[in-house]
């Protein structure tokens, strides 16, 4: 009995505590589910949001603050942010970049709209090469690193310290050693395994190295979400690579489980390289808050015809704008348009053009991977699919290996080559890049690059959707209820 009521005061002070710690989970859920309603990009992703805040503050509200907000606070932009410091030291740079607009035969209509978002016009002059597979980019990626001769920029999302990892800075280290300027530049994130020894080998061999820093700023402290995608290298700024692949053993030599890795990349010399250069350049400050004093005068190369717009995106922006410009590619084809995503998952206003394009009597066909890397994504196509398949629209499932290629083709026109996926986390969450090549000789190799592709891919039908059992589509139902994070 006495033991009872010493122990009763206790109880009754582990309850009051138990109800303090609830009441405070509730307000900062209640608090937090003001902030989603103001910040969060999507209605559905709000409310989603708003519920789980309020009825599972415990879980949702720590989830919200590291996943959950999609606008990535102070990052400085010198083309959107002109009394940026940034920006005025750039200022007669981009005045003397301008200064190499195209003048495009093709219907100006469709190009003012990715003009206006890329704060750049459509640069005159440029050598394009298509770069299919790890052999042909890394051949001709590391055939320019050995041949610059003042300066190099090198930016990329993974980066493994594999056998092709340390190729890579064996050769930074020896232009660094040869008195060349050389800035590394990696995220943190997706180059999380990257040891120390690595980065320390290349410091001290007179590379400057730095992370993108994605946790810098004022609300940002618990991001984890936000990540750098971009894959550039600039050499000189008379040459510059852009596309998909990152810097690991798999995307030269395949993967056990996936088979071989099926990716593009994109070689550029001239003007369109100073685009890349000022990308660069932009995350580069952002990391280190550095303004790099570089070389601003475009080479013109021999052969040359292509326009090329070097489109940024990222979580910065004020408007979507990687998805914005896959909406107007797809609005701006009369014949077809062909897409190359690993991962599929696109907002419903691309799903809409997708489906009116075919309706409209467009060749629209999506190739995505037969075999994933990412279960959840592969479930949440399924979720979609069917009245994709309904309006029209042919959708390809690659069998060669595992299809990680970002691009698309409009009609006989041009192409886009970049770094974003179809999917929520490119077009909110990441920082992405993509190039459009406003060239008819090009847009016949990447027509050959896609028919290929088609070749070693199996084109969908209905049944494959109808012949699914019911757990298969409640999993994918499940898995397309994390769109909005994966």
């Amino acid at each position: 009995m006495a033991e009872n009521l010493v122990t009763a005061p206790a109880k009754r002070r582990r309850w009051r505590r138990w109800l303090m710690v609830a009441a405070l989970f509730q307000i900062m859920g209640l608090v937090s589910s003001v902030d989603a309603m103001m910040s969060t990009r999507t209605a559905p992703g709000a409310v989603a949001w708003i519920v789980s805040l309020n009825a599972m503050p415990y879980v949702a509200v720590p989830a919200y603050w590291v996943f959950g907000r999609t606008k990535f606070q102070g990052y400085v932009n010198a083309r959107r942010d002109e009394d940026s410091e940034l920006s005025q030291a750039l200022m007669a740079k981009m005045t003397e970049l301008r200064s190499q607009r195209a003048t495009l035969a093709y219907d100006n209509k469709h190009l003012a709209g990715v003009e206006r978002l890329a704060k750049l016009p459509f640069l005159e002059a440029n050598q394009v090469s298509l770069l299919v597979d790890g052999e042909a980019t890394f051949a001709s990626l590391f055939a320019g690193i050995e041949a610059a001769e003042r300066y190099l920029l090198v930016q990329f999302y993974i980066v493994r310290a594999d056998e092709l990892g340390m190729a890579l800075q064996a050769r930074l280290i020896d232009k660094a050693r040869q008195g060349v300027e050389v800035f590394f530049l990696y995220d943190e994130i997706g180059s999380y395994a990257l040891p120390a020894d690595y980065l320390q080998a290349l410091r001290e061999a007179g590379v400057q190295v730095h992370h993108f820093h994605s946790t810098r700023g004022r609300g940002n402290r618990l991001q984890l979400n936000f990540r750098n995608h971009r894959k550039i290298v600039v050499a000189d700024g008379a040459r510059a690579w852009v596309g998909g692949l990152n810097v690991g053993d798999e995307y030269l030599q395949g993967h056990a489980r996936l088979g071989p890795w099926r990716d593009t990349h994109l070689l550029i010399e001239g003007p369109a390289a100073l685009a890349l250069q000022l990308v660069f350049c932009e995350d580069w400050h952002w990391a280190t808050e550095d303004i790099l004093d570089l070389p601003w005068e475009p080479s013109i190369p021999s052969h040359h015809a292509a326009p090329v717009l070097i489109l940024p995106s990222g979580p910065a922006d004020s408007f979507e704008t990687a998805s914005l410009m896959v909406q107007q590619a797809i609005h701006s084809a009369h014949q077809r348009i062909w897409i190359s995503s690993p991962y599929f998952v696109p907002d419903e206003s691309v799903q809409s053009m997708l489906k009116l394009a075919a309706i409209n009597g467009v060749d629209v066909r999506i190739l995505i991977p037969q075999r994933p890397d990412n279960p959840l994504l592969y479930f949440a196509a399924y979720a979609f699919l069917g009245p994709l398949l309904e309006a029209g629209v042919k959708v390809y499932r690659y069998e060669g290996g595992f299809l990680h290629g970002k691009s698309f083709l409009v009609d006989n026109v041009g192409a886009g080559v970049g770094t974003v996926n179809l999917d929520n986390r490119s077009f909110r969450l990441n920082f992405e890049v993509t190039a459009l090549v406003i060239d008819a000789a090009f847009a016949r190799e990447v027509e050959l690059m896609f028919e290929q592709d088609f070749a070693r891919s199996r084109l969908m039908h209905r049944d494959d959707l109808d012949s699914l059992s019911l757990w298969y589509r409640v999993a994918a139902r499940a898995a397309y209820l994390f769109a909005p994070v994966l």
